[in-house]
């Protein structure tokens, strides 16, 4: 017959947590844990593509003396499909994704693309500005007309909210008047009970007198 399953563990009374002795890990040890790729990467070693979400085990550790913000940040090896080359990567919370660091190489990345682009508009404005002194007071004007936009859309919004908050103070007013009218013609009606209940009393007494 097999064993029952046990919830309970006996403790003498005699028993002291403190003498049990306690394992010593080292300050950065690293974890197996099984997870999917993040993104698409090519093995550096190799050549070989590896796709997002392929499953592989990994081991975790913590970067130790980077953070973001006081958010830890954690690095991830792994191994190449074809020459088990060791690839590493590591989380990236400023972009809110992961950054390739050893091994393999990234096929898109966002952020890179987004940087270029707003760098490439940037030189293209300076330049266009330097052949055209036109062209630097059409941008002056535009920038002042966007600014001028978003005072008057803030504006426009804390009146908004100073709006909602007199009519929010005007229905509590008038919620508090509409209880204190209702208490009133409850006082009202008491007292005139009040008063039949004594009329009716004096009478009864009067009746007994006669």
């Amino acid at each position: 017959m097999s064993e029952r399953k046990v919830l309970n563990k006996y403790f003498p009374p005699d028993f002291d947590p403190d003498l049990i002795p306690r394992r010593k890990q080292p300050r950065n040890s690293q974890q197996v844990v099984r997870l999917m790729a993040p993104f698409s990467m090519r093995c550096n070693t190799c050549g070989e593509y590896i796709y997002k979400g392929k499953k592989f085990n990994a081991r975790k550790e913590t970067v130790e003396e980077e953070d973001y913000y006081g958010i830890k940040i954690f690095r991830f090896y792994i191994k190449c499909t074809l020459c088990s080359a060791e690839i590493t990567f590591k989380t990236d919370p400023k972009n809110t994704d992961y950054a390739a660091e050893h091994g393999a190489s990234r096929n898109f990345e966002p952020w890179r693309e987004e940087e270029a682009g707003e760098e490439e508009d940037r030189l293209a404005k300076l330049e266009e500005e330097e052949n055209n002194p036109m062209k630097v007071l059409e941008n002056r004007t535009t920038d002042s007309k966007r600014e001028m936009d978003i005072l008057d859309a803030l504006q426009d919004i804390r009146a908004r909210n100073a709006r909602n908050e007199r009519v929010g103070n005007s229905a509590d007013l008038l919620a508090k008047l509409d209880m204190e009218e209702i208490e009133n013609e409850e006082d009202l009606e008491r007292k005139r009970l009040e008063e039949e209940d004594e009329k009716n009393r004096y009478g009864e007494a009067e009746g007994r007198c006669d």
